[in-house]
C-alpha cells in the first residue's frame, strides 16, 4: 500500500478512494495512536470533527464520528466551519485531536480528511505513519480491544463554534476596518458564513459573491483558484480590496482596487512590514517555500528582512516556524501562518490582517503590494503522470540542467510531484516573460515524453 498521507492530510476521490470504511478505519487508527502516543494521559479523550459543505462530508463524517466513538472517544460535531476554525477549536476546547473533512481548493467530487493534535497542531510524519501502520494492521484483521457499555464515546453537536472562532478572529486584530468596503469570494465554502460575520464586526462594509453552498458547488469557477469574478466585482462596487477564500479557507489571495492580483507572496510582504512595524515579526524573518517567487526574496533583503526557504507544503513552512521561533510565513498560494495566533494557515485571518494594514496605512493595497516586484513565473501542472519518478529520471534531470544554464542567474527551475493531486509541477522563473513560457513549455513536455 503506498502512503495514504499526503503533504495535507489523506485525499481522493469521495467514495471511490476515500470510502467510509477507510475514514472509519483511519479514526479508530488515530485514536490508538494518539493514545499511544501519550495525547489522552490516562483520560477519557474528546474529538473535535468540521467538514466543508461538500455533499460526500456529511456520509464521511459520520463514518469519522462513528470510529472515533467507537474507540471510547467523545466526539463534538462542529459541524460546517473552515479548517483553521477547527484547529483553534480543538486548541480553545481542550480537546485531544481534532479531525477536519476537507479536500481544500480540489474539485468537488474530492475530499479528505485532515487529523489534528492536542492544541491544534498538525501531526507529524511519525505520528501519520504510525496510523497507517494501524490502520493496516486493523484492515488485515488484527483484534482491537473495543470499548463496550459505559466506555462507547458520545457524540455532542457544538453550536457555539462559529461565533467562539469570530471572536477569536476579532479579538487578534491590531486595528479595526471602519470606512472600507471589501468584497468577499468564500468559493461555496467553509467560510460562507464565517467570514462575512468576521469582517462585518471589524467594521468593514462588505459585498459578498461565492457564499451560497449547496454541497456542489464549492470551489466552482470561483473562491482563489478561480478570480475573475472578484476581480469584477471589486471594479464594479468600487471596493477598496477583494478577498479570496479556497473551499476550506485555509488559503487567501486579495485583489485591489484595479482588480489586479495580489498573491500569497505578496501579501506576506506587506504583513511583514506592517508586523516589524508593531515590533511583533520576531527576528525580522518571514519563513516561505521554495515556489515563492525570487522578487519576494528580493525585497525582502531590500527592506531589512530575513528570508527563510523551505520545502513546499504550509506543513514544512509551520515546522520551521514552530523550531525557530518565527512568527510570520506562508506561501505564494496564500497559505499564510501568523504563528502567534493560530496553529495553521487561515484564509479569514489573513484577509482581516490584510484589510487592517489597508485600514491603518490609509494607502492603498496597490501600492502597499508594491514593496515587491513579481518577477516573470510561469507554472504548468503536467497530469497524467509518474509523479514519483520526478527525482529519479535521467533524461528530466538532463533537461533542467540545460534549463538552467540558459536561464543563469536571471532565472530558476522547480520541478515537483504535487503533494494532493496526480501530476508535477513545472515552475521557471525568468526576467523576461516569453523565455520563461518558452522553458516551461518544453520542460512540459519533457515531463510528458519521460514520466508519461
Amino acid at each position: 500500500m503506498g502512503r495514504l498521507f499526503g503533504t495535507d492530510g489523506v485525499r481522493g476521490v469521495a467514495n471511490a478512494d476515500l470510502t467510509a470504511e477507510l475514514a472509519l478505519g483511519l479514526s479508530v487508527a488515530a485514536a490508538h495512536v494518539l493514545a499511544e502516543a501519550g495525547t489522552f494521559e490516562g483520560h477519557r479523550p474528546t474529538a473535535v470533527v468540521g467538514r466543508d459543505p461538500r455533499a460526500s462530508g456529511e456520509f464521511l463524517e459520520a463514518a469519522v464520528v462513528a470510529g472515533l466513538a467507537s474507540a471510547g472517544v467523545d466526539v463534538l460535531r462542529v459541524g460546517v466551519l473552515p479548517t483553521p476554525a477547527v484547529a483553534h477549536l480543538t486548541g480553545a476546547l481542550g480537546a485531544d485531536l481534532g479531525v477536519m473533512l476537507s479536500a481544500s481548493h480540489n474539485a468537488m467530487p474530492d475530499n479528505g480528511i485532515k487529523f489534528f493534535a492536542r492544541g491544534g497542531h498538525k501531526l507529524a510524519d511519525d505520528l501519520e505513519d504510525r496510523i497507517e501502520s494501524v490502520y493496516e494492521e486493523h484492515r488485515t484483521g488484527a483484534p482491537w480491544e473495543r470499548p463496550t457499555g459505559a466506555g462507547v464515546g458520545r457524540v455532542t453537536s457544538y453550536d457555539q463554534g462559529l461565533d467562539q472562532y469570530v471572536a477569536h478572529l476579532i479579538g487578534v486584530l491590531p486595528n479595526r476596518l471602519d470606512g472600507l468596503r471589501i468584497v468577499l469570494d468564500e468559493a461555496h465554502g467553509a467560510a460562507a458564513r464565517v467570514s462575512p460575520e468576521a469582517f462585518a464586526r471589524a467594521g468593514a462594509e462588505i459585498v459578498t459573491i461565492g457564499a451560497s453552498p449547496d454541497g456542489l458547488n464549492i470551489n466552482e469557477g470561483c473562491g482563489s483558484t478561480h478570480l475573475g469574478q472578484l476581480q469584477a466585482a471589486v471594479v464594479e462596487h468600487g471596493a477598496h480590496l477583494g478577498i479570496a477564500h479556497d473551499g476550506d479557507a485555509d488559503r487567501c489571495l486579495a485583489v485591489d482596487h484595479t482588480g489586479a492580483e495580489v498573491d500569497g507572496d505578496q501579501i506576506l510582504a506587506v504583513l511583514a512590514l506592517g508586523m516589524r512595524e508593531r515590533g511583533v515579526l520576531r527576528r525580522d524573518t518571514v519563513v516561505a517555500t521554495v515556489m515563492s517567487n525570487l522578487g519576494f526574496k528580493l525585497a525582502m533583503e531590500r527592506e531589512g528582512l530575513r528570508f527563510v526557504e523551505t520545502a513546499v507544503g504550509d506543513r514544512y513552512v509551520l515546522e520551521e516556524m514552530k523550531a525557530s521561533g518565527y512568527a510570520l510565513g506562508g506561501e505564494q498560494s496564500g497559505h499564510v501562518i501568523a504563528l502567534d495566533h493560530a496553529t495553521t494557515g487561515d484564509g479569514t485571518l489573513t484577509g482581516l490582517l490584510l484589510a487592517a494594514r489597508v485600514a491603518e496605512t490609509g494607502r492603498t493595497l496597490k501600492d502597499l503590494a508594491a514593496v515587491m516586484e513579481r518577477l516573470p513565473q510561469v507554472l504548468i501542472n503536467v497530469p497524467d503522470v509518474d509523479k514519483s519518478r520526478v527525482r529519479t529520471s535521467t533524461e528530466l534531470a538532463v533537461a533542467v540542467a540545460d534549463a538552467e544554464r540558459e536561464l543563469g542567474e536571471t532565472g530558476r527551475v522547480l520541478l515537483r510531484p504535487s503533494g494532493t493531486e496526480p501530476l508535477v509541477r513545472v515552475m521557471v522563473e525568468a526576467a523576461d516573460i516569453e523565455q520563461a513560457r518558452s522553458v516551461a513549455g518544453r520542460l512540459a513536455d519533457v515531463v510528458k515524453s519521460a514520466l508519461g
